[in-house]
């Protein structure tokens, strides 16, 4: 198992690539052979040539490839796995919690599905982590929207004219894309403050130069996988009420809570909205979940009675798509690796390996994985 196909994103919205020439040529040499759909790395500048020129072959879709490839590669969930052979094995986001559909027709296709983003998140995966690897970027781009946006600068200023102050952030959710922000907006010279229902999360927080906003909501912690667990109603109104005071005093406001596999948190709601400063600006990255900001939608800004914009804050990382899929492809590249047997030369799905274990889905007409056979055949 060592045929790799490479897909061009369906999503005209999707900018980044799965894998990156510089990538394709370190693992031919392993023993890998690639074919590459035209155009799938144009929007995050890698053309048709410099992937021949590492090595693969350019084809014109993905079904013609689907005949003699063993893997295949993207980034997001297919529409269409008609032609995809028994056996292979696909590589993508699947969401699988919400994909009942798609991961039944991978069982019909007798198919291998794993899904990137059940990648468990152990020492050992940390090259592979998909998520960790794109929120971060996605945090820094919220900073950088945001501080566009605003009608005034990050960092304090004294002039002839007077002393200007500095810009006041306040971060909701410290993961990965929230100590990213919390580090950008320092080094663009705000004041920031940050707030997460796991206290672990403390220290990072004061290291990087933050605040650390302290709400006693009663039990808190984290999930095996790093996540925040999920807070109770009661809990919920307690954390708004806390953050909606230090929201009045902050010129951005950036929320990052999402719940693995659950809808998104209400965070914000309209009446902390109207209490907040005109002019300020209010970053949802959960909107596409159901959102932590009400009123928040997809890809659009909104503009509230009182001035405050709430921007759209998912899928930020194909604003840098260079970047994005430099890293996306070091996590798809790590995988591969990690499986690829030296001796036979080839790609062995080991069940036994914990890594395959949490993020196989489909495998030999059956869902295998435990969270998910109640939605297979």
């Amino acid at each position: 198992m060592k045929k790799v196909l490479l897909c061009r994103e369906e999503d005209s919205l999707e900018t980044r690539v799965a894998l990156i020439p510089d990538d394709i040529k370190k693992l031919k040499n392993m023993g890998f052979e690639f074919k590459v759909v035209s155009g799938a790395g144009i929007k995050s500048g890698f053309s048709d040539e410099s992937y021949v020129n590492a090595g693969a072959e350019v084809i014109e879709s993905a079904d013609a490839g689907y005949a003699d490839s063993e893997i295949v590669v993207r980034i997001l969930k297919p529409s269409n796995i008609d032609n995809l052979k028994e056996d292979t094995l696909h590589l993508s986001y699947l969401d699988p919690f919400n994909e009942k559909e798609l991961l039944n027709k991978f069982v019909e296709k007798k198919a291998m599905a794993v899904s990137l983003e059940m990648i468990p998140r152990t020492t050992l995966a940390q090259k592979m982590d998909v998520q960790s690897s794109q929120t971060s970027l996605a945090g820094y781009v919220a900073v950088i929207n945001a501080a566009a946006k605003l009608p005034k600068i990050f960092p304090m200023m004294m002039t002839p004219a007077g002393t200007i102050s500095p810009a006041r952030v306040f971060i909701i959710g410290v993961g990965v894309a929230g100590l990213q922000a919390i580090a950008t907006a320092k080094r663009l010279g705000a004041r920031v403050e940050a707030f997460d229902t796991r206290p672990v999360v403390e220290e990072q927080v004061k290291s990087l130069g933050a605040s650390f906003v302290k709400i006693n909501l009663g039990e808190m912690g984290q999930t095996a996988q790093g996540y925040a667990k999920e807070l109770t109603k009661e809990q919920i109104a307690m954390q708004q009420e806390a953050q909606a005071k230090v929201c009045e005093k902050s010129n951005i406001v950036i929320t990052t809570a999402k719940v693995f596999g659950r809808k998104a948190p209400v965070l914000i709601t309209k009446d902390v909205l109207a209490r907040m400063q005109p002019g300020s600006i209010v970053v949802d990255m959960a909107v596409s979940t159901g959102g932590n900001v009400e009123g928040s939608v997809l890809f659009e800004n909104v503009v509230t009675e009182n001035g405050v914009t709430i921007m759209s804050g998912d899928m930020l990382e194909r604003q840098v798509p260079y970047d994005a899929s430099k890293m996306l492809s070091g996590n798809i590249s790590a995988f591969l690796t990690h499986f690829y047997n030296k001796e036979s030369k080839d790609l062995d799905v080991k069940l036994e390996d914990e890594i395959m274990k949490g993020c196989l889905i489909t495998k030999g007409g059956a869902i295998i994985h435990d969270r998910f056979k109640d939605g297979g055949k």
